[in-house]
């Protein structure tokens, strides 16, 4: 027989068998489609090396007046500014108590390195938090290395042990001793070097941190201390269990909030370098929203414009209207008080019962309730802004689970992927199946988006449905038109054009740079990729007789590749022929369903083809099968081009 052309319809199909899918491409991990043909996706490199606390759920980048190129980075237990590689904790502070009007006893007991803070200013405690301590002296005189440089430090709440009362773990001295008490009975802050009480100390307490991952139900420990009644459970809404993000630049100044919470502003100064010493400061003015789900600044008015937020006066300032979207008056994020000079106003929604997110897009900002898609958009006075509901009865997996691309909106619903191009369209999806029958929908909160431009690609990163932890992608080529997919771990996403690539945060708490590299360079030194995608099945005819593969011819390119880390000199990748007997048949071994080389037969594992590779000589027998190209080695970078194979009928039974 003549050889046949291995040239399969580009993007993976999951929504058939993978022998009615004959003629396509079934599986994959880590490949991309461009120009119709597969290839591995470009690697990542570490934007540094230096690590955040908390997963990261937000990244927004901008440049200052001074051009300082700046991420903000929002996690559950902090809130950074990214510049040189460096992260700068801006977490605000949320109160600040003084002794001796607070009355703040330190004690630690006989042989523990744990401190007892006793501070009847304190409130709202919660585990976790981190607090800042400062003008402590010497805890005691003898036998112990409790000083004061290792008390006036940043602690983190270990336990609360009432409403007033927390502990944290002392860490280690300048010498690296861990900080005890070896002298035999409890020190407290009464009993110093001087014999003299603590008059300067402070402790300064920062915004209470969140959760990492979205926790389901009400229970003792939900909330924070005393926010109830003794013994009462406490429900928390969508935005309260997870720890999210909304940030937007006005101007040079950062706008910034945690979903549920208040708006906070950090402004870079005028100084020579960003006031990096500094942390972000809650913003006040006139009826400025004090709990908000997110914020978003219009580019068109410069506009600051909360989604989710109390209403004004003053039954609006202990409850979130999750419905009500409030804007303040034009180019101040101080003034949201309307009136007849200026353009603050609000306005509610009337379709679900939440509002997810929101997205600014070309000419108008879309709004996502639970249950809606509204268009935002700027009249100018006196209506300020106008409402149209686009669509109902559609869904939202979270907050960032939408994207913007040359005009083009996508977003992940509960059950299926949407398309906005000036009306709301479901979005044909060959893998919707096996996307939707594993995804863990408790943890839907998590779930981002972003675009990879460069490639003209959507990303949406998901948990899988047995994982708490995003550990699966999806990818929407809008070029092509087709889907892929595959294992990763990515808990934000940004593609800036002000950043030479795609960003992205990992569960290593690191920011790495996408398609900077050929392989993970999150780790040092870097580790290959591993990547493949197989065809779906094909048969002779229509399967009547067995085939028979005796020889293959590759055709694929590795432009790209890095032989820095190559031990053979040549990057490679492994070409295999899987056989079946029929669809309900595992892929089988017998006459090795593994191509072999021209010196080796029968029972050889994977052959490696390289560039200059001309042909391959097998033994592979069946009456179905399905061929498949992967690649684990360090440097290598390939694209599958049209290989073919001589295969002959081979009887029928």
């Amino acid at each position: 027989m003549p050889l046949q052309k291995l040239q399969f319809r580009p993007g993976i199909n999951r929504e058939s068998t993978t022998l009615a899918n004959e003629g396509g491409y079934y599986d994959c991990d880590k490949v991309r489609f461009r120009s119709g043909y597969p290839e591995k996706i470009g690697g990542w490199a570490a934007l540094s090396y230096n690590t955040f606390l908390g997963a990261c759920r937000s990244l927004w980048n901008w440049v200052t007046l001074k051009s300082f190129n700046l991420v903000g980075v929002g996690t559950n237990l902090k809130f950074y500014v990214e510049d040189g590689g460096a992260y700068y904790d801006i977490t605000p502070i949320r109160e600040t108590n003084t002794n001796p009007a607070n009355q703040i006893t330190l004690a630690i007991a006989n042989s523990s390195s744990t401190l007892t803070i006793t501070d009847t200013g304190a409130d709202s405690l919660q585990v976790n938090d981190f607090i800042t301590i400062a003008g402590a002296i010497d805890l005691g005189t003898v036998g112990t290395n409790v000083t004061a440089a290792v008390l006036n430090q940043e602690y983190q709440i270990v336990s609360v042990v009432s409403g007033t009362q927390y502990t944290v773990t002392l860490r280690s001295d300048v010498s690296g001793n861990i900080a005890t008490n070896n002298g035999g009975a409890t020190l407290t802050s009464n009993r110093t070097a001087s014999s003299s009480t603590m008059t300067a100390l402070t402790i300064a307490y920062q915004i209470n941190t969140g959760f990492s991952v979205y926790t389901i139900g009400t229970g003792w420990g939900t909330g924070t201390w005393s926010r109830g009644t003794w013994g009462s459970g406490f429900t928390t809404g969508f935005g309260f269990q997870l720890r999210l993000w909304s940030q937007s630049n006005f101007g040079e100044d950062l706008l910034f909030s945690p979903r549920g919470s208040a708006l906070y502003l950090w402004q870079p100064g005028a100084g020579a370098t960003p006031a990096y010493g500094t942390r972000g400061v809650l913003v006040s003015g006139t009826d400025v929203p004090a709990l908000i789900n997110e914020v978003l600044v219009s580019d068109t008015s410069r506009i600051v414009i909360c989604f989710g937020c109390n209403d004004y006066g003053a039954y609006g300032t202990t409850a979130i209207d999750p419905l009500l979207i409030r804007w303040s008056a034009q180019e101040s994020f101080t003034n949201w008080t309307p009136a007849a000079t200026n353009q603050a106003g609000s306005y509610r929604l009337s379709h679900g019962s939440t509002i997810i997110g929101a997205l600014q897009t070309r000419q108008e900002i879309l709004v996502w309730t639970d249950a809606a898609v509204y268009s935002m958009q700027y009249l100018g006075p006196p209506y300020v802004y106008g409402f149209t509901l686009l669509a109902d009865n559609i869904s939202i997996t979270s907050p960032n689970a939408m994207a913007t691309a040359n005009g083009v909106v996508y977003w992940m619903g509960v059950d299926k992927f949407y398309v906005y191009s000036g009306r709301v369209e479901t979005l044909p999806c060959s893998v919707r199946q096996f996307i939707f029958n594993d995804i863990n929908r408790g943890q839907e909160a998590q779930f981002n988006s972003g675009t990879n431009e460069g490639y003209s690609e959507v990303w949406w990163n998901y948990c899988s449905k047995n994982s708490n932890a995003i550990d699966r992608y999806v990818i929407f080529n809008y070029l092509d038109r087709v889907w892929y997919y595959g294992t990763l771990d990515r808990t934000a996403w940004l593609d800036s054009p002000l950043r030479p690539f795609p960003m992205a945060a990992t569960e290593s708490k690191i920011i790495v740079y996408h398609e900077a590299a050929v392989d993970d360079g999150s780790t040092n030194p870097p580790s290959a990729i591993e990547s493949y995608i197989q065809s779906s099945d094909f048969d002779i005819g229509d399967g009547h007789n067995y085939g028979y593969v005796w020889r293959m011819i590759p055709d694929i390119t590795f432009d790209g590749s890095d032989t820095t880390g190559q031990t053979s000199g040549y990057p490679f990748v492994q070409f295999t022929v899987r056989p079946k007997q029929n669809p309900g048949s595992n892929y089988g071994t017998a006459l090795s369903p593994t191509v072999t080389s021209a010196q080796s037969y029968a029972g050889q594992t994977t052959y490696n083809v390289q560039q200059f590779t001309e042909i391959v000589y097998s033994r592979v027998r069946g009456r179905q099968m399905a061929f498949k190209i992967e690649s684990n080695s360090v440097g290598t970078q390939w694209q599958l081009g049209v290989p073919r194979i001589d295969v002959r009928p081979d009887g029928r039974n």
